[in-house]
C-alpha cells in the first residue's frame, strides 16, 4: 500500500459477521482490509441503517482487485463441494 493511498469502501453490510467474512475473504486473497463500524452496528443494531452499515474498506489501489474477489465470492467460486451422503 502506498502511504498516499486513501481507503475506499468496497462493500457494506448490516450484519457485522457478513462484513468480517467478506473482509477475511479479501485478506486471504492478499489484500489489505479494514472493517469499519462493526462494533457500533453490533452494539446498536438500529443505528446500523443510519450509519450505512458496516464498511469493508481497502486501499484505493486495491479496489478493483477487491471488487473482483467479492464478485467471485458472490458467484460461489469459493464454495466447497457438497459432501456426498454416506452409502
Amino acid at each position: 500500500m502506498d502511504e498516499t493511498d486513501d481507503w475506499v469502501t468496497v462493500a457494506r453490510s448490516l450484519t457485522p459477521t457478513e462484513a468480517h467474512l467478506w473482509g477475511e475473504c479479501l485478506r486471504a486473497a492478499g489484500l489489505e482490509v479494514m472493517v469499519a463500524d462493526a462494533n457500533l452496528v453490533q452494539t446498536h443494531s438500529l443505528i446500523g441503517v443510519a450509519v450505512g452499515g458496516v464498511r469493508v474498506m481497502v486501499p484505493a489501489s486495491q479496489a478493483d482487485e477487491a471488487q473482483a474477489v467479492l464478485e467471485a465470492f458472490h458467484r460461489g467460486d469459493f464454495s466447497l463441494p457438497e459432501d456426498e451422503p454416506p452409502q
